[in-house]
């Protein structure tokens, strides 16, 4: 198997949780915040689409899908257009709403776009330097797998606030 093939299959499985985890859910489920503080599921899912999206694209050299796809405009968050959730305050978390349908569609285009990115890759790429805020300066390999970590934990807490039903939110 060569390196992109690996990620890719990474990749797909987040892909694969973040459909699982919204069929089914109502827009009420998708913003009710677990214990009433937790992350609800629209902020997670959204947020793990911006990581995605972000990160692949400033590794790639391409433009993120939120901006270039209009998806900041269909979202109408009121927040800056870049930002990601990184640090988000209470009330930003429950500023985030959208249906299933809108964080589907945006996630899925931002997967498209890193599949075709992937795809494209040797395994001679992996050891480009992307990022050299750090140090040692962080790899396009680095990178994609810090991302995959993020996205995987972050479906893992949607799927499972999904599972704690009204309940227990």
């Amino acid at each position: 198997m060569k390196s992109n093939e690996l990620l890719l299959d990474a990749f797909g499985r987040i892909h694969e949780t973040v459909t699982a985890t919204l069929d089914g859910t109502d827009d009420g489920s998708l913003i009710r915040r677990p214990a009433g503080s937790g992350n609800s599921i629209a902020w997670l899912i959204w947020h793990l689409g911006r990581i995605e999206d972000s990160q692949v694209a400033a590794a790639a050299g391409l433009d993120q899908v939120w901006l270039s796809q209009g998806f900041a405009g269909r979202f109408g968050l009121p927040l800056p257009d870049r930002d990601t959730g990184y640090g988000h305050s209470t009330d930003q978390v429950d500023a985030v709403h959208a249906t299933p349908e809108l964080l589907r569609a945006y996630y899925d285009a931002v997967h498209r776009q890193t599949v075709e990115f992937l795809k494209s890759l040797g395994d001679e790429d992996f050891d480009r330097v992307v990022d050299y805020h750090w140090d040692p300066p962080v790899t396009l390999g680095v990178r994609l797998v810090s991302t995959i970590a993020d996205c995987l934990q972050h479906v893992g807490q949607a799927a499972y606030a999904k599972g704690l039903g009204p309940a227990h939110g």
